[in-house]
């Protein structure tokens, strides 16, 4: 009798999940014929006559819709697998202070922990954009040998050019992710018994060698799995670039849909873009947390 309670149940979700979105394809399809577009990607063939700040392939005005989106995404991969190495490295150094016993380390620690979450993202954004970099001067604010240089269009080091776009968006998502990376780390950090504390201490060992060797690697699958929402989190919030004129994805997506009234066939491009980074974020960290489940098992 439960049995086919539950499968009542389920029938029935299914066929309202089902009714949902026949009633939004049949709306979808009736506001297409009325607009005279249809649905097609035919477009993306055709020639975007809109130009990019930076692109890490050559690139025109003259070039494809498509090409204009793989740039885009191209441009979103680089400041998202950047901003995830910083924010790691960054939050594990935040997440280790915290966990400090030394008592002014913590504080300052855990006031960076508190100011970074309290203040919106897209705050920071804006103040690494307009006030951290386009609040320099017009002519090189540092300089070193033409190796090293400042100024209000980026930092250009080792031949190597940097927006101001990019950076500020690098910033703002890197210390904003960081400080909740802190507190999974610190989390994962006390997760581990007092007694492996003692224990790593009995031996001589030194705190950041214990911390390191002993604690560590028994708080890594606690930390992983808060570790991947964060990076998830990092992703999705990289659409923010579009505040400070960046060329990702979401941006070229915005400016094609403003040109050819596209809304339905971009926002598909857009989400099947971020479930693919998704799902490999995902599955990298699911990857991960594997291997270490199987080193401590056999060790």
């Amino acid at each position: 009798m439960k049995i086919n309670k539950k499968i009542f149940l389920q029938f029935g979700i299914f066929i309202i999940l089902f009714g949902l979105i026949g009633i939004l394809i049949n709306n979808l399809t009736i506001n297409l014929i009325r607009t005279g577009l249809g649905f097609d990607f035919s477009w993306l063939s055709q020639p975007a006559s809109f130009a990019l700040a930076e692109y890490p392939l050559p690139y025109t005005s003259s070039d494809s819709y498509a090409w204009a989106l793989v740039i885009g995404w191209l441009n979103s991969l680089k400041v998202i697998v950047s901003s995830l190495i910083l924010a790691t490295f960054l939050g594990t150094l935040i997440g280790f202070a915290r966990t400090s016993k030394n008592s002014l380390l913590g504080l300052i620690a855990a006031g960076y922990i508190t100011i970074i979450r309290q203040t919106p993202l897209l705050l920071q954004l804006m103040f690494w954009y307009f006030v951290g970099f386009l609040g320099l001067k017009d002519n090189m604010f540092i300089q070193s040998k033409n190796i090293f240089n400042i100024s209000n269009q980026g930092i250009e080091f080792s031949g190597l050019t940097f927006s101001s776009e990019f950076l500020a968006l690098l910033l703002g998502l890197s210390i904003f992710t960081s400080a909740y990376i802190a507190e999974v780390i610190r989390g994962g950090i006390l997760s581990v018994s007092r007694g492996q504390w003692e224990a790593f201490r009995s031996l001589g060992l030194s705190e950041r060698k214990g911390l390191i060797r002993i604690i560590l690697p028994q708080a890594l699958p606690a930390i992983i799995p808060g570790l991947t929402s964060q990076y998830l989190n990092l992703a999705k919030n990289s659409t923010l670039a579009i505040a400070v004129g960046y060329s990702d994805i979401y941006a070229i997506n915005d400016t094609i849909i403003n040109q050819t009234g596209r809304a339905i066939e971009c926002f598909i491009i857009l989400l099947v873009s971020f479930l693919l980074l998704n799902l490999l974020i995902t599955n990298t960290m699911e990857i991960i947390n594997r291997l270490i489940l199987k080193l401590r098992k056999y060790n």
